[in-house]
């Protein structure tokens, strides 16, 4: 296993770097035949944003190296924000940049055989709703439905894919089976961590939900509350 970052000065110390700037690709990855997991996300509020060329980047490299195969995490933002109930075969209309680019980058992947994971919202270490979220003003309902997911669930979900690399689908959803109305969630997390409950300032109570279970027919299952 090798693990990489996209900085030359990073908090974690991984020994080997993977890093694009100016059209320059730096990396010390070496490793033959095995499997790719690429987990960077597009920086839709930075003004430069190199992430397709990465991925491509990546790609690439992944190929020349002779990788057994190639995925990507990508977001359950890439669907649409309207109400409705989302799974892997609902249509995207690609609305919006943030949209675009993680389409973009699911289909530049999906076009050599790689798989793709569509995350939910993160919670876990350092992933806490009630801290990141206490005191804000949200452009949400309150009625509306959280689609979250544990960082440990998202890890065992990759495990899933890559021990079934040759079956099932090409996208899954990671996403946690319970939604509580973003009330009812925040408020229990804000108590937890003693801050402020968020400002809801949408009206739309139509729920917007997306499912994680075709995901289980490898043998995977949601073990973490969220």
């Amino acid at each position: 296993m090798q693990g990489t970052h996209r900085s030359a000065v990073h908090e974690h110390d991984f020994e080997r770097q993977f890093l694009l700037e100016n059209g320059q690709l730096t990396h010390q990855i070496d490793l033959q035949n095995a499997y790719w997991v690429c987990a960077i996300p597009p920086r839709s509020r930075h003004s430069e944003n190199n992430y397709a060329q990465t991925l491509t980047a990546a790609l690439t490299l992944a190929k020349k190296l002779n990788a057994k195969g190639f995925l990507l995490c990508s977001s359950t933002g890439v669907y649409d924000q309207e109400p409705g109930v989302y799974s892997e075969s609902s249509d995207i209309s690609c609305t919006n940049e943030r949209q675009i680019k993680l389409y973009e980058a699911e289909e530049q992947v999906l076009e050599q055989n790689g798989k793709v994971l569509r995350l939910a919202g993160l919670v876990g270490p350092n992933r806490e709703p009630g801290r990141f979220i206490a005191g804000k003003e949200l452009n949400t309902s309150a009625e509306q439905v959280v689609n979250m997911v544990h960082q440990q669930d998202v890890i065992n979900a990759i495990f899933a894919v890559l021990e079934h690399w040759h079956q099932g689908q090409s996208i899954y959803n990671v996403v946690n089976p319970s939604h509580p109305c973003k009330r009812d969630y925040y408020a229990q997390k804000c108590q937890q961590h003693g801050g402020e409950m968020p400002r809801f300032t949408g009206t739309d109570t139509a729920e917007r939900k997306v499912l994680g279970s075709a995901i289980e027919a490898l043998g995977f299952s949601y073990q973490y509350a969220i």
